[in-house]
């Protein structure tokens, strides 16, 4: 269950294209009027929907186009990246390896505890600007509600921008889910995905550590990558996932223009949609039946008047509940 936003379309282009599909053929200066914002924003959203396929002009303003086409094309488009990212995340893997790469000035193998702890700990230190993260996840044997990374919460507090995505282990265990909520309420932007492969931090865009996976935590090596082309590739690889990956929501109660805010359980619910679960798993999780969960999405969409699952994400996300 995907908004708009969550497959890369900008906030101000998701609320055009909403607009256009529910008023019809709309004027550009009548939607900017509608949507309270400025004809320099409105052109650069309808520019970003006409690129897509989304919109088109025709005689009476602008038009929504069905969203299948355009959207499948953009997905198709999208997996092709994420083959391609898991092909070099693999090469990638297979070059430490081979060679452990010590010959590269850019290039730092951490192979002892106190150094894995003391460069994990540098991350959050040394970020001035933003942290970015791909985790795979906490396991449960491990997760505790109030876990955070060394450094992070002081990281949060200095106004740091951190934007994490988790591989799908936090929505399937509680632990996880709170451990990962207790950083959300401190001010981190995170999301989830299920193709999450490694671990791997950015400070600001001064250097990444990468920690592959490994059965044994103890020989489970660190490589930091300093400022080089290296560098780049990495941080390429995070903004795709991110662009990739479902919002996960805030914890903080939001009012919407329904006259009603979402329950904890409600927010729970959607999460797990937005996850990718089935019902089953989601009644697991929620300890009801398949039965009542089939009934409280159907309430949720009579609600926020969505006819699919994905329109329920749309305006969920349009109502602050995501």
């Amino acid at each position: 269950m995907y908004s708009l936003q969550g497959i890369g379309i900008s906030a101000a282009a998701e609320d055009v294209y909403l607009s256009l599909v529910e008023r019809g053929p709309t004027t550009a200066a009548e939607l900017a009027h509608v949507l309270h914002v400025t004809p320099h924003a409105m052109t650069a959203a309808v520019g970003e929907l006409i690129a897509l396929g989304l919109v088109a002009p025709d005689g009476a303003g602008l038009v929504a186009h069905p969203p299948r086409a355009a959207l499948d094309a953009l997905v198709e488009s999208r997996s092709r990246d994420l083959a391609m990212l898991r092909d070099g995340v693999e090469e990638l893997t297979r070059f430490w390896h081979d060679h452990h790469a010590e010959s590269a000035g850019y290039i730092e193998i951490v192979r002892t505890e106190a150094g894995r702890t003391a460069i994990s700990r540098r991350l959050y230190d040394e970020a001035t600007e933003q942290i970015r993260a791909l985790t795979i996840g906490y396991s449960g044997r491990s997760a505790r509600p109030n876990m955070m990374a060394p450094g992070c919460r002081e990281a949060l507090s200095r106004g740091v921008r951190t934007s994490v995505v988790y591989g799908p282990q936090v929505l399937h265990d509680r632990p996880a889910r709170e451990a990962v909520q207790n950083s959300i309420d401190l001010g981190e932007q995170a999301r989830v995905f299920t193709g999450v492969p490694l671990n791997m931090g950015i400070c600001d865009d001064r250097f990444a550590l990468v920690c592959p996976p490994a059965s044994d935590w103890d020989r489970r090596h660190h490589i930091v990558v300093r400022r080089s082309d290296l560098l780049e590739a990495l941080i390429g690889v995070f903004e795709s996932y991110w662009q990739i990956a479902v919002p996960l929501p805030n914890a903080v109660d939001t009012a919407d223009d329904t006259g009603a805010a979402p329950t904890a359980e409600t927010r729970q619910l959607l999460t797990c949609l937005s996850g990718g679960l089935t019902d089953e798993s989601i009644a697991r999780e929620l300890g009801v039946s398949e039965r009542t969960v089939g009934r409280r999405i159907t309430r949720l969409q009579e609600l926020l008047g969505a006819r699919t699952r994905f329109q329920l994400g749309v305006q969920a996300s349009r109502h602050g509940w995501l």
